[in-house]
């Protein structure tokens, strides 16, 4: 669904961040808990600062690359640099007008869902900065894969990055892991939203998997989770080629 005004909460951030202005992102859980974002300036990351199992899964990177939830185009920018055509989506218009100022050649505002072979054959998918949460749930994962097999190159690869929500003792979350356990969801199936000044983002969900939960997530769609490597605070990515 489009976003309306005053809800491109993650956008606008990226575009005031562009400006030199700023303010606060917050992350508000639908069981009542909010916390502060990492803030837009991870979106602007040069390379340098970057995590090393984010560094590490780039060097998999091959051929003509989509890069799905593109935010302000740190990703992009870096595969352009080294020849590679990049197709870069976001949801967002503000996401889509950050990346383009800085110099993203090619970026439509897309939903993931609304990729399909009018964007042509890609040889790597990207889905960063945690952005494998973007397939929401088990059901649509499922989908969502079975679509990018049929409209890539034969090795093809995913290159995607998750959280591990499993790697806590906090309390609240693993009463949330209840919780959507309960109500016949995958645990690391998280509901939010994001404000940012008086701008807030519709309700979504994002999916947060563990390694094991990955695995079994590819199995029969055509893909398999060939290689992972781990971050911090239960943060890691996956090479996913075709089986």
């Amino acid at each position: 669904m489009p976003i309306g005004p005053g809800e491109d909460a993650v956008g606008q951030a990226m575009l005031d961040f562009l400006e030199g202005r700023g303010g606060y992102e917050l992350i508000e859980r639908d069981d009542g808990m909010i916390v502060p974002s990492g803030g837009p300036a991870g979106y602007f990351a040069e390379p340098a600062d970057w995590s090393p199992h984010e560094k590490r899964v780039l060097e998999f990177v091959r051929g003509r690359v989509l890069d799905v939830g593109c935010g302000a185009g740190r990703i992009s920018l870096f595969l352009q640099e080294r020849g590679h055509e990049v197709v870069a989506i976001d949801l967002s218009p503000g996401a889509v007008a950050t990346s383009r100022r800085r110099g993203v050649r090619q970026v439509r505002q897309l939903s993931i869902t609304g990729i399909g072979p009018d964007l042509g054959v890609f040889d790597s998918i990207v889905m960063l900065g945690n952005n494998f949460g973007l397939v929401e749930n088990e059901r649509r994962a499922r989908w969502l894969l079975r679509r990018f097999f049929k409209w890539t190159s034969d090795d093809a690869r995913i290159l995607a990055e998750s959280r591990d929500p499993y790697a806590t003792e906090d309390p609240a979350h693993l009463a949330y892991h209840e919780r959507n356990r309960s109500r016949g969801r995958m645990g690391g199936q998280v509901r939010i939203r994001v404000r940012y000044l008086r701008h807030r983002s519709p309700w979504f969900d994002y999916l947060l998997v563990s390694e094991q939960e990955a695995g079994r997530l590819v199995e029969g769609t055509g893909w398999q989770v060939q290689r992972t490597f781990w971050g911090g605070h239960g943060t890691y990515s996956m090479v996913i080629g075709k089986a």
